[in-house]
């Protein structure tokens, strides 16, 4: 792909002077809003495609530029010949529905498991009446270890069908949907965890401990929970 300003020097060659400046009117630049709009995936891997597509444009433009064609013209043409955002989008959004589904999964196998380090660490370092309430404790905790298990072995999983694998299999058309309400279930975990926490740092003796393991799971909660509704927006899009 050419530099941008690579692609200007050239643009502005072939047409004999330079290319306009970048306006709102500008049907390259409008295009190019228009598919980003469309699109959901991670930021990282959703701006280089936008980049890749906008490199796309201006090489088009500048062939139509070299055929002695004014500049407007040449969008114009370059824009109908990728089609319309709309038709042009399912196309890009499988390899960001893909992307974000790894980057969930990620997330929830990394932050839960931790979480539950937090968790244990609180509760084996406090050994006052706050802990004479074992029942609830232990659930959460059952809880907590069972989220992680699943989300670490789903991210495994999904790691290994999107990566190499992905070469010689199909990606499981659902793993997207699956890996969302995973992450979503971490989240509300990582909620729960927090809320929890928190409220025995009231009434434990090593509270910094249990606040500084709250304060933990609740940004896990934010982090996961926010990765896990953009999968969720993902995998309901169409792709081809």
């Amino acid at each position: 792909m050419s530099t941008g300003a690579g692609m200007e020097t050239s643009i502005g060659a072939a047409g004999g002077g330079k290319r306009p400046s970048a306006t709102p009117s500008d049907p390259l630049d409008a295009y190019v809003a228009a598919l980003s709009d469309v699109l959901r995936g991670p930021t990282r891997a959703k701006a280089r495609l936008v980049a890749e597509i906008r490199d796309g444009l201006d090489d088009t433009v500048a062939a139509h530029l070299r055929a002695g064609l004014p500049y407007e013209r040449a969008a114009e043409l370059a824009v109908r010949d990728f089609g319309s955002p709309d038709h042009l989008a399912p196309t890009f959004q499988h390899e960001l529905t893909i992307a974000q589904a790894r980057h969930t999964a990620r997330a929830a196998a990394l932050t839960v498991p931790f979480a539950v380090v937090c968790w244990l660490l609180v509760w084996t370092a406090s050994h006052d009446s706050a802990w004479q309430l074992p029942r609830t404790t232990s659930l959460l905790t059952v809880h907590l270890v069972g989220v992680a298990a699943i989300a670490s072995v789903l991210a495994a999983a999904t790691l290994a069908a999107t990566g190499r694998l992905a070469r010689w299999l199909p990606t499981p058309h659902r793993l997207p949907l699956a890996v969302a309400w995973t992450g979503t279930a971490a989240s509300i975990a990582m909620a729960i965890a927090a809320l929890v926490l928190v409220t025995l740092s009231v009434v434990v003796t090593n509270w910094p401990l249990a606040v500084a393991a709250g304060a933990f799971a609740a940004a896990s909660h934010a982090v996961v929970a926010s990765s896990a509704r953009t999968c969720r927006q993902c995998a309901r899009l169409p792709v081809t």
